[in-house]
């Protein structure tokens, strides 16, 4: 992948982390019944949330056309094939960006009291649509192109969460995040970020991507504690493959491999608490995976215990 390519990737990511604002904005209001949920449908929270999301997502999208599609040319609808790249490591950051957006957009309609019928069409899909959008508008750069990996991604992402609605009705398996800074990042800026915030979003190398499992969902008559998950990660050390120069470190620092993690995990909305508020707050930070005692697993056949890991 080169440069160019992976630097698009971080502004798309920017412009996600941008669109995700318009629902904290709803939520970071002061007045005392603002986080309480609506038993029914509240029209104007509904039509402020609709209204808020085109509008984000038009100016994201004539943004990204303006600020960066305008300086490349224009070509013929095409194809990109970049499955084999990173490790798929970009795959499951689509598919958990296409989870994130979704569930805020049915978090959000659900507070306005909107259907659960109209949560999962209007809002679990926002993360597919949008996702998928600009992937369209890859498909018509020459330097691009349009990605099937990608796109299969932001639906397996939105799959996740629907498919759970439908036959659960409620997350139990939770698609959560990680990040920790890697030793990589110094030797290639500029594929994986100058600072730490250019590297939660760029150095894949220090990125996990949790299935967090909530037990109690599964055993329902157990006296298993309602908030325990159990959280089964992936990661990838090394990215990119042989693409700048370590022959000052210990070869060991270079390889390339691939991480499987187990560890516990806590949902956050299973706590118990009567405050609007901080249900709120747990529901926002539910998306990411809590510091815990870790062991990994490496496709080159080690294993290693992190007593704390994140």
């Amino acid at each position: 992948m080169s440069f160019k390519l992976s630097f698009f990737y971080t502004i798309k990511k920017y412009v996600f982390t941008l669109f995700l604002l318009f629902h904290l904005i709803n939520y970071a209001q002061s007045k005392p019944l603002f986080f309480q949920k609506s038993d029914t449908l509240n029209k104007s929270r509904r039509n402020a949330i609709y209204i808020t999301e085109a509008a984000g997502a038009s100016i994201a999208l004539i943004g990204l056309n303006q600020l960066w599609y305008a300086d490349y040319p224009r070509s013929k609808f095409h194809f990109f094939n970049d499955n084999s790249s990173w490790m798929q490591m970009d795959k499951f950051g689509h598919a958990y960006s296409s989870y994130l957006i979704g569930k805020m957009g049915m978090d959000v309609l659900a507070w306005a009291g909107e259907s659960k019928k109209n949560q999962l069409i209007y809002g679990a899909t926002l993360g597919f649509v949008f996702l998928t959008t600009i992937e369209v508008f890859d498909g018509f750069s020459e330097e691009w192109g349009f990605s099937t990996g990608d796109v299969i991604a932001n639906a397996l992402g939105t799959g996740l969460l629907i498919g759970q609605e439908l036959l659960w009705n409620e997350q139990r398996i939770q698609y959560k995040y990680s990040f920790s800074t890697s030793p990589y990042a110094q030797n290639n800026p500029d594929k994986l970020g100058e600072n730490t915030l250019q590297q939660i979003l760029k150095d894949y190398n220090g990125q996990t991507y949790w299935f967090s499992v909530n037990l109690w969902s599964f055993f329902k008559e157990s006296n298993i504690p309602k908030w325990l998950n159990i959280a089964i990660g992936y990661g990838a050390n090394g990215l990119p493959e042989n693409s700048y120069d370590f022959s000052s470190r210990p070869i060991q620092q270079i390889e390339s491999y691939r991480q499987f993690f187990t560890s516990i995990d806590i949902d956050l909305t299973k706590i118990r608490t009567n405050s609007p508020f901080l249900k709120t707050v747990f529901n926002l930070f539910n998306y990411v995976k809590i510091p815990a005692p870790t062991i990994e697993y490496r496709s080159n056949g080690q294993f290693k215990f992190h007593t704390i890991y994140f």
